[in-house]
């Protein structure tokens, strides 16, 4: 990839412009490099470790316990599944993915390409809930397709040579967990040729790579520049974003770009220091008039759409298409202002009016200051459709009390989302929502500031 040599040189604002431009449109990419490094796993879960320096791909890695307080390095994470993860490359030929049969629990696994956009996803939404296999080709592949995957939906096309799977597998609590842990065991990742030669049900030797990224590196225009050219030289871009990218080249970005030259760092650390506080703050997506903000629709990518891309890849990233799951989020009580753990408030949804879905729904407490789940004296980080022992009010309606000081009473301790002392959000998580959910005609009720010397 090189510059557009008919266009002049940016400089002064064009160039600083420019490096905005840039820096948005690859945040995806910087950060897909960051998780692959935290998340690919230096050991196997038998303890193969990897070679010194390097990680292991092609290699489902599984969360054996339900996030808590500081357990996750994604942000804005869950706590009604259990992860099932791999970071796959398809460089070396095609893969196979098998999947068990989970009985008609609910399961997904999201394959994000290197761009952030979830275009595939296996689950009961889409492929059921029985054991089946599914082939994922590179881009360009054109080898013969192998008996087997010739029904809909078993041939994955990928965008990307590079891909992160993000399984989510429902847990309904403590209880629940060893007969997930029968399902993670029944994920796997091989080659082809390794599946067609009968080796499936052999545990399958990782792939080795070097992830050359310091996930806590902080994003200096160096570091920032340097991982977003790898990431285009493994992973270039869409042949209708190809012009658009060869002009961020006068800012050194893009595959055939090495060392910025002074210029180009000026503008590129000025860009970062501009645009990243800009995404943090910014909220996407349309707000009801009872506050909850619900984010745009990523229905199987993000389009032409950059600055959504770039928002989610910071905040959310490894969101769902929307219509296997949707994510309102509320940051401000009913009358806009900022969600505070030193305040109290109510969240009632009234008879028949709990989120319409097929899967499963709850709520889950923010710190909005690192985007993480709170840490409680009841560990509790949501509530739900299937938390246990809460009581309905006596009309059929249910009222969830968030706060950071235990409520009084027995109704609303049951019935309690801790809140941090500070700033929090909420997320309420709906899988496989229906159709009002999704185009805003179920209105979701507001969160109601109660007045500390009235209302319990």
């Amino acid at each position: 990839m090189t510059a557009v040599a008919a266009t002049a040189p940016a400089t002064g604002a064009g160039l600083q412009a420019l490096a905005e431009e840039a820096v948005t449109w690859a945040y995806p990419l910087y950060e897909m490099r960051r998780m692959r490094a935290a998340t690919s796993p230096r050991r196997t879960e038998a303890g193969q470790a990897a070679p010194e320096g390097m990680r292991w791909c092609n290699l489902f890695t599984h969360a054996r316990q339900l996030l808590r307080a500081g357990t996750s390095r994604v942000v804005t994470p869950n706590n009604d599944t259990l992860y099932t993860n791999a970071w796959l490359d398809l460089g070396a030929g095609p893969l196979v993915i098998d999947v068990p049969d989970t009985a008609g629990r609910y399961y997904v696994l999201g394959l994000l390409d290197f761009y952030t956009n979830p275009f595939a996803h296996i689950g009961p939404r889409l492929t059921g809930t029985q054991a089946r296999s599914f082939l994922v080709t590179a881009p360009g592949w054109t080898g013969p397709l192998p008996a087997g995957f010739e029904a809909p939906g078993t041939h994955i096309q990928a965008p990307t040579r590079w891909l992160w799977v993000i399984g989510r597998i429902l847990v309904d609590g403590p209880h629940d967990l060893a007969a997930v842990h029968a399902l993670q065991n029944g994920f796997s990742v091989a080659p082809l040729a390794d599946w067609l030669a009968g080796q499936a049900g052999v545990a399958p030797a990782p792939q080795a790579f070097a992830p050359d990224c310091d996930p806590q590196a902080p994003a200096t225009a160096a570091h920032f520049a340097a991982q977003v050219n790898a990431a285009l030289r493994e992973n270039p871009p869409p042949a209708t974003q190809r012009e658009l990218v060869e002009r961020f080249a006068a800012v050194g970005l893009g595959s055939g770009c090495t060392a910025l030259d002074d210029g180009q760092a000026r503008a590129l650390q000025q860009a970062l220091d501009a645009v990243l506080p800009r995404l943090r703050n910014a909220q996407s997506g349309t707000t009801q008039p009872s506050g909850w903000v619900l984010p745009p629709l990523v229905l199987d990518g993000f389009g032409s759409d950059y600055l959504t891309r770039a928002q989610v890849a910071l905040k959310y990233i490894g969101m769902l298409d929307g219509r296997e799951a949707v994510y309102p989020m509320a940051w401000t009580d009913a009358q806009g202002r900022p969600l505070h753990g030193g305040a109290r408030y109510r969240l009632r949804f009234a008879p028949e009016q709990l989120p319409p879905v097929q899967a499963f729904w709850s709520v889950t407490m923010y710190d909005a200051r690192n985007y993480m789940l709170v840490d409680n004296p009841v560990d509790r980080y949501a509530i739900g459709d299937r938390t246990p022992g809460l009581h309905r009010d006596a009309d059929g309606g249910l009222t969830l009390h968030i706060q950071h000081a235990r409520p009084e009473g027995e109704a609303a301790q049951a019935n309690w989302l801790p809140a941090p002392q500070g700033d929090f959000y909420l997320c309420l998580r709906a899988y496989l929502p229906r159709p009002e959910l999704l185009d805003g005609r179920h209105a979701l009720p507001p969160l109601q500031r109660l007045d500390n010397d009235k209302e319990t």
